[in-house]
């Protein structure tokens, strides 16, 4: 646990830099929280900072890729995506129940005036950066 090693591709920014302001905030909590997550797990040592069908996405050794964006067709909100075959978010939704709102089995979607479950949303964050050394348990280790 602690400083990790964090490989980011110079795109990324850019794709900050471009959400509205309302949204660049919302985006940076959102990026900033999967890092300190990944940095308070053993395990973790390395992660990279990418862009996945354009958008921010986070990968680690031993996790599913996780996604974030926002999109102009629904400027209210935005979104934590994670691989839909995966059992991730009907995971999420059988141990956190209505904590989240959910789009199908691909994404956690947020309100931009919407206040964060910090917490639970951690323990999202961590299933899926291990999520391939936990895919075998119940509830993923959660």
């Amino acid at each position: 646990m602690g400083k990790i090693k964090l490989n980011t591709n110079p795109k990324v920014n850019t794709i900050f830099k471009q959400y509205p302001d309302a949204v660049r905030d919302k985006m940076l909590f959102l990026k900033n929280l999967v890092i300190e997550t990944a940095e308070e797990m053993e395990g973790v040592e390395e992660m990279e900072l990418t862009l996945k069908w354009g958008e921010p996405s986070f990968i680690t050794k031993n996790g599913s890729t996780l996604r974030m964006d926002w999109k102009e067709k629904t400027p209210h909100q935005y979104a934590m995506y994670f691989q839909c075959t995966s059992r991730l978010v009907d995971t999420f939704k059988l141990v956190f129940d209505q904590t989240f709102q959910y789009e199908g089995k691909r994404a956690i979607v947020f309100t931009l005036d919407q206040k964060i479950p910090v917490e639970a949303l951690k323990e999202c964050i961590r299933a899926t950066l291990r999520y391939h050394k936990v895919k075998n348990q119940i509830t993923l280790g959660i």
